[in-house]
């Protein structure tokens, strides 16, 4: 007679609970799954609702935020830890961009008895960049929140190494102007970089100009610069700005002439519009603006909206992973490691 088979009480009252590998007061994978994937894209106060809707299922906002921000620190930790290879293969030209944006923080102090009326809000600033070869779908994303320029630097060079940047690659870098920006491209990729201001940052400060300049007419006189700067004319801006440039005893918030003045004569080597143009590359910084909305702003700054520092960092990371495809894969090895 073969023996009988022990089974624990918990598997003899539960055996579903058993072959579906949850407990008592826990979510089984799929449903962190489905909470994750909501909590990604809506305030946590509106998840409830859409699982109700969709699944019939009845779930706490306390629980709903603790699901999505634990797998959202999960896939942090394994972004730092791990060194994607890149499946692409060695590209020859790559576009490269970077850009900051305020996210809205709260501080609570935590030793007070009205935790309420004890809050310090603020702004702190969010990086993100993308790369991509030309011609190309395939775009990686990166983000920083607490860490450094140079960290964010890093999170660039990873994202070009995973659209197939090497040895015999160039990059070409757009941003806004910021100095750390071009000093990230700088370092990270040396020569086998370069860097333009977007052209659309330099128009807004033409355009301020222009009606000191030219009050007759500012929109022929602006649209004369960016002739200029689109032929590598950089030079001959600077000279028709020089006759209407403010006196020094006048605030820089009224000298839109000194400001534009100053702004290009900054960046005379980051203005070579003349061969992206020639190259088929872009001049302008609009798509990481506009990755800002749909993988940052989208979901961090909702209106009314204000984050623990410690939170933003990983939601950040959540967002990118998506925007990255690897949401599929995270799940995977979360099943294989159960």
């Amino acid at each position: 007679m073969e023996e009988p088979i022990f089974r624990s009480p918990h598997q003899q009252f539960r055996p579903f609970s058993t072959s579906a590998g949850i407990t008592a007061r826990c979510c089984s994978l799929p449903l962190q799954r489905v909470v994750t994937d909501f909590g990604a894209d809506h305030a946590f106060g509106r998840v409830p609702y859409k699982l109700q809707e969709h699944y019939g299922i009845d779930l706490s906002v306390s629980s709903i935020r603790a699901i999505t921000l634990h797998h959202a620190e999960q896939m942090h930790e394994q972004q730092e830890m791990a060194d994607e290879p890149s499946n692409e293969a060695i590209r020859h030209q790559l576009i490269a961009e970077m850009d900051g944006s305020m996210i809205p923080i709260v501080t609570v102090d935590e030793e007070a008895v009205d935790k309420r009326k004890n809050k310090t809000l603020h702004w702190q600033e969010g990086r993100l960049c993308l790369a991509h070869a030309v011609g190309s779908t395939t775009i990686k994303f990166g983000a920083v929140f607490n860490g450094s320029v140079d960290q964010a630097g890093e999170q660039l060079l990873n994202c070009a190494r995973l659209v197939g940047f090497g040895k015999e690659s160039h990059l070409h870098g757009i941003g806004d102007g910021a100095v750390w920006l071009e000093r990230q491209f700088s370092n990270q990729f040396g020569e086998q970089g370069s860097y333009l201001v977007d052209f659309f940052h330099v128009c807004e400060y033409l355009g301020s100009a222009a009606n000191s300049c030219s009050p007759e007419n500012p929109k022929a006189w602006a649209a004369t610069q960016k002739d200029y700067l689109k032929s590598n004319e950089p030079q001959r801006v600077l000279e028709n700005l020089k006759p209407y440039l403010e006196a020094s005893d006048i605030k820089d918030e009224k000298a839109p002439v000194r400001a534009c003045h100053r702004y290009l004569s900054n960046r005379i080597g980051q203005l070579d519009y003349k061969t992206a143009i020639d190259k088929g590359l872009p001049i302008g910084s609009g798509e990481i603006e506009s990755a800002h909305r749909y993988i940052i702003q989208e979901r961090v700054k909702l209106p009314g909206a204000w984050w623990k520092a410690a939170n933003v960092e990983p939601m950040l990371i959540l967002r990118v992973v998506r925007a990255n495809k690897q949401w599929g894969g995270y799940w995977q090895n979360i099943r294989k490691a159960a």
